[in-house]
């Protein structure tokens, strides 16, 4: 963000800003309250007071003494003790308290809900006033486009007057929440309806800080933006009609890329699948990197390699469907998109081809057990976009494409737009032209970032493109200028975009230790093991006096925080509870679970996504970060999207 009152301090601090509603839950077990732990939330079995520092707080060894240290604006810390004025202290939930503070230095952190601005593609950037009035003032005008297009000019000339009341301005660039963690706590919210289409949406009174010192300024250079493209090819029998038109149109946009600029900037790399190759042998492989995504100077490898994609598998197939998750999984997390740590790719694209939908995770042929929503917001995090070229041959019928079209268009998700692309009657010369149009499309992102002429025109292009090529300079910018956070502003700002309330201006997310995914994953597996068990009406009976067995033992655990009163499946989790989305696993009482198998198959295999992917994040250290020093690996914390909470 750019703070209005300052401007010339703050017109690089940009922000990729997250919000944080209310505390985190500790990461020890449920023990009794005693001296060396936090004071519990009232009502709560698990779940500890916290509290954020005011800008100026101070710490003292005791109250009304000299101070001994400073804290930085918003730091999070547990209440362990508390007398008139005044609150004992400290930042881990293990390591006891450190120092008093006056409460009235402080401001209560009741949940601990987060959420970053998404990308702004596609909308205009959001401002931050000083009061909910003024924000609505914005929001009911009758004029709001073309009063939010003025003041968005004078902030822009430095001309914004302060009767505007304007305190910040969403940052021109994306910030990844994911590559840079930055704390921006709620400190209070009105639910209401957005005065444009009367779908609910939430005005929030938010506070931002940068968590961490910023790293050295990016050296690179704005004409450095550049692509990665990996192809990840459907290479069973009934492709072979295709993968050859997909080695001409490459080859053409190759051909005509070269000896260029915009050549260099584009490099390729190609995964193929098939299936499981435990029940056809003959299909030699289920996944395999033919080529992998690197810088060359010569892209002959890219179009042998196409070329010798043409050999298909020569076994069928278990199953008209095939593993493409598989496939699509690997290209997003086996690539090299760091380029070595040296010199990450820009634009990150995965162009799934194929003729079939993917495996559903209940087939006992699928290898992972991710679902495909879990799969598209891994990608997203990473800076992915997956695009998906789905040949809707007559062999497959019309419950068989309308069921891969469904997953496949969760999958193509990146943001607000999806890149599915149906190609009716599975027409090689259609699929030809669209991986053409989709190449050149990409090349144009570059050619755009580098304020060259695109080769396609918008209408040709997509606004689905535009907005993806806006999308990746944002968010490449933003690495380039080293966006972070203005020192503090407080200030209203709405959810959803004010002109355009289909448009998430903020998303929420979770704030939560290791230690607390690491119970979500332990609990999800011992539910499924015995929900796998529930064969019947009796079993089903029995099923959650095992579950209260399962959470007893796990209670025991000094490092897993665990409600043994519950009567929900999901409350266990009681830092889950109150949180504004609902899940199968959070409604799933007694009553429920007993309703049908149809419903107990649904939740597990919900759980079995959600699961692989808690897996993946807590093996994954770079999407963990300390919130103060030497803070414990099980108190580092990750901001985990809604849509995959259990």
């Amino acid at each position: 963000m750019i703070s209005v009152r300052d401007r010339g301090r703050f017109r690089t601090a940009i922000a990729g800003c997250l919000i944080l509603l209310a505390p985190l839950v500790a990461a020890g077990g449920v023990l009794a309250q005693g001296a060396d732990r936090p004071l519990l939330v009232e009502g709560r079995k698990t779940v500890y007071q916290r509290v954020l520092t005011r800008p100026g707080a101070l710490g003292y060894p005791a109250p009304d003494a000299t101070p001994s240290r400073d804290y930085s604006a918003f730091q999070p810390l547990y209440v362990y003790e508390v007398q008139p004025g005044w609150l004992r202290v400290g930042p881990s939930i293990n390591g006891g308290a450190e120092s008093w503070v006056r409460a009235d230095a402080t401001v209560p952190w009741k949940q601990n809900i987060v959420a970053a601005f998404t990308n702004r593609a596609g909308r205009e950037r959001q401002f931050i006033f000083d009061s909910e009035e003024r924000l609505r003032g914005l929001m009911e005008h009758e004029a709001l486009r073309d009063m939010q297009a003025q003041m968005l000019e004078e902030m822009a000339s430095d001309s914004l007057s302060d009767t505007r009341g304007v305190v910040a301005v969403e940052p021109a660039e994306y910030v990844n929440i994911v590559d840079r963690l930055y704390l921006m706590p709620i400190l209070d919210f009105v639910q209401d309806l957005h005065p444009l289409n009367y779908e609910e949406n939430l005005l929030m009174k938010v506070a931002s800080v940068p968590l961490r010192e910023a790293d050295e300024p990016a050296q690179a250079q704005a004409d450095s933006f550049d692509a990665g493209i990996v192809f990840v090819f459907d290479t069973t029998q009934s492709m072979d009609p295709y993968i050859a038109r997909t080695q001409a149109a490459v080859e053409q946009v190759i051909d005509d890329l070269r000896g260029t600029e915009i050549g260099e900037r584009v490099q390729f790399g190609v995964v193929a699948f098939r299936d499981n190759v435990e029940a056809a042998p003959e299909l030699e492989y289920r996944t395999r990197t033919l080529l992998p995504l690197q810088r060359r100077q010569d892209q002959t490898p890219v179009v042998a390699t196409i070329r010798a994609a043409t050999r298909v598998a020569q076994a069928n197939s278990p199953g008209f469907n095939e593993d493409s998750l598989a496939g699509v999984e690997d290209a997003v997390d086996l690539t090299d998109w760091d380029g070595g740590g040296q010199d990450p790719f820009d634009a990150r694209i995965v162009i799934l081809i194929t003729d079939a939908g993917p495996k559903d995770v209940r087939d006992p042929n699928a290898r992972s057990q991710i679902g495909v929503r879990e799969l598209q917001r891994d990608a997203q995090d990473k800076g992915v976009a997956i695009m998906t070229l789905h040949l809707q041959t007559p062999a497959g019928g019309g419950a068989q494409h309308a069921y891969a079209a469904a997953q496949y268009r969760e999958l193509s998700r990146f943001h607000d737009d999806t890149f599915y692309y149906g190609i009716a009657d599975g027409s090689p010369q259609a699929l030809q032209d669209s991986v053409t149009r989709l190449v050149t499309g990409i090349t144009d992102v570059i050619r755009v970032a580098r304020d060259d002429r695109p080769v396609l025109a918008p209408e040709d292009s997509g606004q689905e493109m535009v907005n993806l090529g806006l999308a990746l300079q944002l968010a490449y910018l933003g690495r380039l200028r080293d966006t972070q956070a203005p020192d503090v502003i407080e200030g209203w700002v709405s959810e959803k975009a004010v002109e355009e309330p289909t448009k998430l201006a903020i998303e929420p997310r979770l704030l939560v230790t290791k230690n607390e995914m690491a119970t979500m994953a332990d609990l999800l597996s011992q539910l499924l093991t015995l929900g796998e068990q529930s064969r019947d009406a009796e079993d089903a009976a029995s099923f959650f006096t095992q579950v209260r067995d399962v959470v007893a033992r796990m209670a025991q655990n000094p490092d897993r925080l665990i409600n043994t009163e519950s009567d929900t499946l999901g409350g266990a989790l009681e830092f889950l509870d109150d949180l504004p989305y609902e899940s199968q696993l959070m409604l799933t009482t007694e009553e429920r679970w007993g309703q049908s198998a149809m419903n107990r198959r649904a939740i597990l295999d919900g759980m079995r996504q959600k699961l692989v992917q808690y897996r993946k994040w807590l093996l994954d250290p770079e999407v963990w970060t300390a919130l103060y020093d030497d803070a414990p690996d099980g108190e580092y914390v990750f901001a985990m999207p809604f849509d995959v909470l259990p």
